[in-house]
């Protein structure tokens, strides 16, 4: 069974996504809050809750096949400051690169990298954060390639994200992971964009990842969202009107068209500032949108049941918030709401690590097996 190393863990969800084909020697994460949910759910006694900056190279253990870091995204969000990777929580990526000089100075540098970060990472700076973060990689010694998955190919939730996918120089890659082109379906323009604009030499450890499309079936939202919510109540009709009262006309015929369906239809609504006024945007395309961490009241999503016209609309529940990222109804969470959603809305999306683990993972860690020399089973 392949080691790996789970940074800037959070819940443990690509722990989650990887399955019980791998073994988690070492996990961290800076957020005791967080770090209360992953021990809830692996009863982990390999968990540190320490500032990357400060975790000592002997905290980690033996030699790692895979060193996930879903690095926090804020700076490089594009609704965030544009600090990029200058930023005191995007740069913690620096932090990280730093462990993984370490071990590659003690001989255990991880034979597989994945670095997850939201869309933006692709065009912060004008590609430049993108562009550091390739030079430092294939300067450790690593192949590289990005991807972007949306989880909405998996559950009924829009959720773009770039995961970096890097591998040892030394390995060998089977043909089935790789193709000679980009593919429409995980390449989009930024992705090639951001490839042509590397310099040569980086350029040439660049890998095009080949994955298959999923197929499985998706539960909609539909079949996501309770009548009986745990954690929420239902609004009085007092607070639905206040957020109708708050739809540009637009959105609020949107809310007409609902009712005129002659279904029940469930929409998601954000709040956003739009010149200065405060605006519930909804949607009925069956997907949520992006979960996000609370900041204030405003980023925290709310349902709206439309059944001809009775009109009904709640904060989404910490379950079925839970559900969105396709965690197993096990999962334990918090008890308090803003620290589930937090957890939450900070995660990566289960299937979506499944998928990459199925279609690039494991086919690289079975055609290196025999190798004992670069891939260290526990």
């Amino acid at each position: 069974m392949p080691n790996f190393y789970e940074f800037f863990a959070g819940g443990g969800m690509a722990r989650s996504g990887l399955g019980e084909e791998w073994n988690c020697v070492f996990a961290n994460d800076f957020s005791e809050h967080k770090a209360k949910a992953y021990r809830a759910n692996w009863c982990s006694d390999h968990l540190l809750v320490e500032d990357i900056n400060k975790i000592p190279l002997d905290a980690l253990p033996g030699h790692a096949d895979l060193a996930w870091a879903s690095f926090p995204c804020q700076d490089l969000s594009l609704a965030g400051n544009g600090a990029g990777l200058k930023g005191e929580r995007s740069g913690t990526f620096w932090g990280f690169l730093k462990l993984i000089q370490g071990l590659r100075a003690e001989g255990r540098k991880p034979s597989m990298v994945i670095l997850e970060n939201v869309y933006g990472t692709l065009t912060s700076h004008e590609g430049k954060d993108f562009e550091a973060i390739a030079k430092s990689i294939t300067g450790e010694g690593y192949n590289f390639g990005a991807v972007v998955m949306d989880a909405v190919q998996f559950v009924p939730q829009s959720r773009p994200r770039v995961f970096i996918i890097c591998t040892d120089e030394n390995l060998t890659i089977p043909d089935e992971v790789v193709s000679d082109r980009a593919s429409p379906a995980w390449h989009p323009d930024k992705v090639i964009c951001a490839y042509h604009s590397l310099p040569k030499k980086v350029k040439s450890k660049w890998k095009w990842w080949r994955m298959s499309e999923p197929d499985q079936p998706l539960l909609t939202l539909e079949q996501i969202i309770e009548d009986i919510p745990k954690g929420v109540k239902w609004n009085t009709n007092k607070e639905t009107q206040k957020i109708l009262s708050m739809m540009s006309p637009l959105n609020r015929q949107k809310v007409i068209a609902a009712q005129q369906t002659g279904q029940i239809k469930v929409g998601t609504i954000y709040k956003r500032t739009r010149e200065g006024i405060q605006r519930a945007e909804v949607r009925f395309d069956g997907i949520a949108g992006c979960l996000r961490t609370p900041g204030g009241g405003s980023s925290r999503q709310i349902i709206m049941v439309v059944d001809g016209p009775q009109i009904k609309t709640r904060l989404i529940s910490p379950r079925e918030t839970a559900r969105l990222m396709g965690l197993p109804e096990t999962y334990i969470l918090p008890s308090k709401y803003n620290e589930a959603y937090h957890l939450v809305g900070d995660g990566v999306v289960v299937p979506v690590v499944a998928h990459l683990n199925q279609n690039v993972l494991f086919p690289i860690i079975n055609a290196n097996a025999q190798k004992p020399f670069q891939l260290h089973f526990a």
